[in-house]
């Protein structure tokens, strides 16, 4: 046996040969991102790399870039800044969407190893840190030849999902043995996903009682992106429409569902109704009982806790509202958990030739 080895040895140049490790999958969760801190300079690191990225502000870059650079980065982080204080996590000294994210790659970690699926999950964001190229890295560091990447967003998006698989790309442009990937696409007709957002309204609604009128809102876009062709505001309305009919099934509220778009920047027009607008209409016309609930967002963020429930519940209170219930994101809930194992599952499938 070992003048054989000798001789393979010899035969193969004298390099020894290795047979290569079972494949193995890495899950990567996507999300925008959080600065590191809520003072001015972090702030304004992160919002200097949002707002450069050409996906979600398409204007030419010298029209741009001066209105950038003199007018918009001296004074928003200022603005912003007191906006995540108000939400942050003082404990881990963190951002509630980073805790969040977290959260998710860990649980979603566990219940796919419960179901026997030999991957590997982490977690990365667009903006921020930890970077998406970080966290590629440290999935192929880990054994990982395959990749998932799962754009934590349901309704797709130039502005968010494409953003996502540009920065993956990128980073395997620089691999060498470069990683096989897939993408997991926009998910807001997922049956699990719909019966998640359904579910987790009925518990809320059980608790603080029926209201009027429920308030779909979802991260608006510029309209001439619609009219270029990203489809986010039809399936944005058609995720209403789902949970619409699931909830008339379930017979737990009779409210009324209307949707509306929240978030908006900048002076041109974006997808309407405005959040703001339609929130403050319906309390001037007599709606006393609102809730609000944000099935664009896979977790609880700056958008959410304190553009919905603090700004959006203080003008609707303001003008005659009485109730004003916030429907937390999935997070890290169990149902939350559930959804993302079964998109990944599908993209699992036949992964391994």
């Amino acid at each position: 046996m070992a003048e054989r080895a000798k001789l393979l040895l010899e035969l193969s140049g004298g390099q020894l040969v290795r047979l290569p490790p079972r494949p193995k999958t890495g899950i990567l969760l996507t999300n925008t991102g959080t600065p590191s801190d809520h003072s001015y300079w972090p702030m304004r690191r992160y919002l200097e790399q949002f707002l450069l990225d050409t996906r979600v502000i398409e204007m030419p870059r010298l029209i741009w870039l001066p209105i950038l650079y003199l007018f918009v980065l001296p004074l928003r982080p200022f603005k912003k800044g007191k906006c995540y204080k108000a939400i942050w996590n003082m404990e881990k000294d963190e951002s509630p969407l980073r805790t969040i994210s977290r959260n998710q790659a860990n649980d979603l970690q566990k219940a796919l190893e419960a179901k026997g699926e030999s991957v590997v999950v982490n977690w990365a964001f667009r903006y921020g840190q930890p970077s998406i190229a970080d966290g590629i890295a440290e999935l192929q560091k880990a054994g990982c030849d395959r990749l998932v990447l799962y754009p934590l967003y349901p309704q797709y998006s130039a502005t968010t999902a494409a953003t996502m698989c540009d920065a993956a790309f990128h980073a395997l442009l620089k691999q060498r043995h470069q990683m096989a990937i897939r993408t997991v696409p926009a998910y807001y007709r997922n049956a699990v996903f719909i019966e998640a957002i359904a579910s987790i309204i009925e518990e809320k609604l059980k608790e603080s009682g029926d209201v009027e009128v429920i308030v779909v809102t979802y991260h608006g876009i510029p309209l001439p992106y619609q009219e270029k062709g990203d489809p986010y505001g039809y399936q944005c309305h058609e995720t209403t429409e789902l949970l619409r009919e699931r909830l008339a099934k379930g017979g737990v509220t009779s409210a009324e569902l209307v949707t509306s778009f929240q978030s908006r920047f900048g002076h041109i027009e974006w997808l309407k109704p405005y959040t703001e607008d339609l929130t403050v209409e319906l309390a001037k016309s007599g709606i006393k009982k609102m809730a609000i609930v944000a099935p664009g967002f896979s977790s609880d963020c700056l958008e959410t806790l304190e553009e919905l429930d603090m700004d959006v519940r203080e003008q609707f209170m303001e003008n005659g509202g009485e109730k004003c219930v916030y429907i937390p994101c999935l997070n890290d809930s169990a149902e939350g958990t559930r959804v993302l194992a079964d998109v990944v599952s599908k993209q699992l499938v036949n992964f391994d030739v």
